[in-house]
């Protein structure tokens, strides 16, 4: 059976190359955009399998508006994929309030936004997918994406709570957490380079080095990412978090390894805050687990 999809983003990078294959699938799209323009092309190529919507995800009302093109269009939504972000380079110091603001209002408040409208359908179709396309940035630490990889941590988080709230009536969440993929993305994030103040060089420049040399060489493929996300809306169980790239396995590898070293140094000041008898097991079987 043919699903409908609302994907943000869907003019360039990986919500294009997504966009292009749910199409191709068979199935129906509302793909949107800031500038809706773009997909014209596919418009022509797919004529009433897709539908246009400008969306700048950090507007919640134009969120709602777009998920009521989908019902109006297609009668209900069977997958959300929040793929619209990006991401600008800089030490924290150095970033402005608005820009620092305006990362997080796009990677996280965009998914938040998309999410809250869309729910409210697949609470009453008693299913639904939805895939969050966060990044490895959401698992490790970079010196100069401290607002995208904020807005990334957060988007882990939201979708961990959220796939326990919604479990029983029937929508699945999961966030995808890929490497570098062979997007503009290594190359819009390392071109908005600001002039580092000299205590930033081994940090934020290495970064900044790493991505130069790293754009167009990234080992994400687009087209395959876009097969395991089509593959995703058919299964019944998903991960809450899945990496994609040997490169993102390797440094979630790092930093898991990192932090569990870490833990076991200072294990024993982190008991040490117990009052005397408390007793961890009131916690087994609850819906922490």
């Amino acid at each position: 059976m043919s699903k409908t999809w609302l994907i943000t983003g869907s003019a360039g990078g990986l919500g294009r190359t997504l966009a292009e294959a749910v199409l191709e699938s068979g199935d129906r799209l509302v793909a949107t955009a800031r500038n809706p323009g773009r997909l014209d092309e596919l418009a022509k190529q797919y004529g009433d399998r897709i539908t246009i919507a400008a969306l700048d995800v950090t507007d919640a009302a134009a969120a709602k508006a777009a998920v009521q093109i989908a019902v109006d269009s297609f009668g209900g939504i069977d997958v959300l994929v929040n793929n619209a972000g990006f991401g600008n380079m800089s030490p924290f110091e150095q970033a402005s309030d608005e820009e620092f603001k305006a990362q997080i209002d796009t990677n996280f408040y965009g998914v938040v936004n998309l999410t809250r409208a869309t729910l409210p359908v697949m609470r009453t179709q008693r299913s639904g997918h939805i895939i969050n396309i966060s990044s490895v940035g959401g698992r490790v630490s970079t010196p100069g994406l401290s607002a995208y990889q904020a807005a990334k941590w957060a988007v882990g988080g939201f979708t961990e709570v959220l796939a326990k709230e919604v479990a029983s009536f029937g929508v699945k969440v999961v966030a995808l957490e890929p490497g570098g993929m062979r997007t503009n993305w290594a190359q819009t994030a390392a071109g908005t380079n600001v002039e580092l103040l000299p205590d930033y060089q081994s940090s934020v420049g290495a970064v900044y080095g790493m991505l130069k040399h790293l754009a167009g060489k990234e080992f994400g493929d687009p087209q395959k990412i876009a097969k395991v996300i089509l593959d995703l809306a058919q299964r019944d169980a998903l991960p809450n978090h899945l990496l994609l790239g040997s490169d993102a396995l390797f440094v979630f590898g790092l930093a898991e390894a990192a932090r569990t070293k870490e833990a076991a140094e200072w294990e024993q000041v982190s008991r040490s805050t117990d009052f005397e008898g408390s007793d961890v097991s009131a916690f087994s079987g609850s819906a922490l687990e």
